[in-house]
């Protein structure tokens, strides 16, 4: 199987193609997703691109770097709540256990 042949991936490819989004807003939001995501393959792909459709890679960097900064503040946000009286209640059934 590849990704032609899931009907999900025709469906964002239209929607990109009439979106009002500029190409390079594309290229810095998928890269955005990319990297939240962790996919080396996607990310240095959409590097690449982006490179090539003259995103400057000093762009690409800070990009990069908010990315991992708002990544952190988000995973430092959830452990904060974690650790809050409150959140016993919200998971009593077992369904946010590992084990």
């Amino acid at each position: 199987m590849t990704g032609e042949d899931l009907k999900a991936v025709k469906a964002l490819k239209e929607i990109s193609e009439d979106s009002s989004l500029s190409k390079r807003e594309k290229h810095l939001v998928g890269l955005a997703v990319t990297l939240t995501l962790g996919c080396t393959v996607c990310s240095t792909r959409r590097f690449t691109e982006a490179l090539e459709d003259d995103i400057s890679k000093k762009e690409l960097i800070d990009l990069s770097d908010f990315v991992a900064i708002t990544s952190a503040g988000v995973i430092s946000r959830t452990a904060l709540s974690s650790w809050d009286d409150n959140n016993d209640e919200i998971c009593t059934d077992g369904t946010c256990s590992v084990s």
